[in-house]
């Protein structure tokens, strides 16, 4: 039998991921990704809206799932609770999600990777006591990389929490709105949703653990190596499978599930980020998601055979999760081409030049992500230093083929930026 799988911001690209996966099963989106991201996150009118559709659907509502941030981490428990459909616990998802309440968690349990932090007033002039520079300051609920900034000294801190203290409440505010429907430890209401976290800076490569939750057990099934363009925090690429020595791995493995276990998730997909410094041989724990990253959906499906989203259907079908390596590939990559600096966006390469590319280098994909006739500045859900402008996905024989596949995409294709003042 048919079952109906309700995927709240569904787009093309994963669309089609899912529809790859094996079983008989009919895709619906649920609410629009626009509605997701941009603008003002009406959180009881999202869920309304969300809960009518699938109330009026002429069929049965299967299961509910999701591969986003926040709101769609939280509506998916606040749609599947009332219908008895898998799910997280809401709490454990505010608990992984509120970035200081999930470092005072991961304190009591890993503190060896855990670096030093403290919750910050936006209107704080001073740094926090016991905290030195440099340090990242960020809000403690955005989208992706979103308000985090870099500070190494008195003025860079200032700077920093007025623009968190302007900009926090877009989805500061919508995310108090789910805090106020769990328990929260006193710490964690009195810094609410809109506060400031300050955070000692970490070194080192960031390596990302992937894995789900099943019956309260954690399993792990993939380690994601991740570079960043030299001397900034923007992704450059992911890498899968990892080429860390299996003793790196196999402590990110034991952090990942005494964490995962301790924060009480269940019944999800999880990714964990970390920082390995190879000269100290030491991990920093960077933070918690309580979902599986569709970022890394195509490196796993050309990998692995198919994609992580596997993992997350069949849990929301109350069926045990699989994981097998018989892809086409022995390696996956995705590369992040960037601009710096703003621009005006004229033109981007046609599906035409597109595909012209993809028939000269096989086991490569492009998705552009710049659109003309915008700012770059514009562009949602981007980092606090650089503007996305494709993203070029390639399976390879190893990460030599890889790179070279990528660097002979980046000279065939051809944007059209203007460089002026944004008035």
């Amino acid at each position: 039998m048919t079952k109906n799988i309700f995927v709240l911001g569904l787009d093309d690209h994963n669309h089609a991921a899912l529809h790859a996966l094996p079983g008989d099963h009919r895709f619906h989106p649920l609410l629009d990704l626009e509605q997701l991201t941009r603008g003002e996150l009406d959180m009881p009118a999202l869920l309304a809206q969300a809960e009518h559709q699938l109330d009026t659907f002429d069929g049965t509502v299967d299961a509910v799932i999701g591969y986003w941030d926040f709101p769609v981490s939280s509506l998916v428990p606040l749609l599947c609770e009332p219908r008895g459909l898998p799910h997280a616990p809401l709490e454990a998802i505010v608990r992984c999600e509120h970035k200081y309440w999930s470092r005072l968690e991961q304190r009591m349990v890993v503190p060896e990777v855990v670096p030093g932090f403290a919750e910050v007033d936006p209107g704080s002039p001073h740094i926090p006591e016991g905290l030195t520079y440099p340090l990242w300051l960020k809000p403690v609920k955005a989208f992706s990389s979103e308000l985090a900034f870099r500070v190494t000294d008195d003025d860079g801190f200032r700077e920093a929490m007025e623009e968190i203290r302007q900009g926090a409440g877009r989805v500061g505010e919508p995310f108090q709105w789910v805090m106020d429907r769990v328990r929260l430890p006193a710490k964690v209401a009195e810094a609410g949703g809109t506060s400031g976290l300050a955070e000692e800076e970490a070194q080192g490569r960031q390596l990302t653990v992937e894995g789900y939750v099943h019956g309260s057990k954690p399993y792990i099934y993939g380690v994601i190596d991740s570079d960043c363009y030299p001397g900034t925090s923007s992704f450059l690429c992911y890498e899968y499978p990892s080429r860390q020595p299996n003793e790196v791995r196999e402590r990110l493995i034991d952090f990942t599930a005494r964490v995962i276990s301790h924060v009480g998730l269940d019944n999800t997909a999880f990714n964990v980020e970390y920082f390995y410094d190879r000269q100290k041989d030491s991990l920093i724990l960077l933070e918690i998601n309580p979902r599986h990253s569709q970022s890394h959906s195509a490196l796993f499906e050309s990998v692995d055979g198919r994609a992580n989203h596997d993992a997350v259907l069949r849990i929301a079908l109350g069926e045990e999760p699989v994981h097998s390596r018989n892809g086409q590939y022995a390696f996956a990559a995705k590369w992040f081409l960037r601009h710096f600096t703003d621009g005006f966006v004229r033109s981007v390469p046609s599906q035409e030049e597109i595909e012209r590319i993809r028939q000269q280098i096989p086991g490569l994909h492009v998705e552009i992500t710049a659109r003309p006739g915008q700012w770059l500045s514009d562009l949602p859900g981007q980092d606090s230093y650089s503007f996305e402008l494709a993203d070029v996905f390639v399976g390879a024989s190893g990460p030599e083929e890889a790179e070279r596949m990528y660097q002979e995409c980046k000279e065939a294709l051809r944007f059209d930026i203007q460089y002026a003042d944004h008035n």
